[in-house]
């Protein structure tokens, strides 16, 4: 969805769709005026034993407004996106990188794997994937 869309969230799911009561009363308990980070979400997830995207799409459905996310895309102030092209990308992460690229694109899951595996922070891999030109989707929460 695009920024003019911001506030019709729940426009990207089926008619009818329901929300999991439990996922419901954790996003409240985290989020502050309609507003949630992409860590508490994960946050939520975990303690939940449910899927990143399930966390993703109840926020949706709450029209809840996603920020700060971990591989600084979106979500920050006053930027949006505040990650910037990697100055130098290792050959390691580079073929770690273009080895998970799917339809032209790397998931965000991708890249967390990649920083788990290299002992990089998640952004170093979204910097270095900014540098080589590759896009990042989809979101594990939905976002994008």
């Amino acid at each position: 969805m695009t920024h003019e869309d911001a506030g019709h969230y729940a426009a990207k799911h089926e008619p009818g769709v329901k929300a999991d009561s439990k996922i419901v009363d954790a996003i409240k308990e985290k989020m502050s005026d309609g507003k949630i980070t992409c860590a508490a979400m994960h946050g939520i997830a975990k303690m939940l034993s449910v899927s990143p995207a399930e966390v993703g799409k109840t926020a949706d459905l709450l029209e809840v407004r996603l920020l700060k996310c971990q591989l600084g895309l979106f979500g920050y102030s006053p930027e949006r996106k505040i990650v910037k092209p990697a100055e130098n990308v290792s050959s390691e992460i580079s073929r770690a990188i273009r080895e998970s690229i799917e339809n032209q694109r790397i998931s965000c899951l991708s890249c967390w794997e990649i920083a788990e595996k290299s002992g990089c922070g998640k952004m170093d891999i979204s910097a270095a994937c900014e540098e080589l030109g590759v896009k990042i989707s989809p979101c594990q929460l939905g976002a994008f």
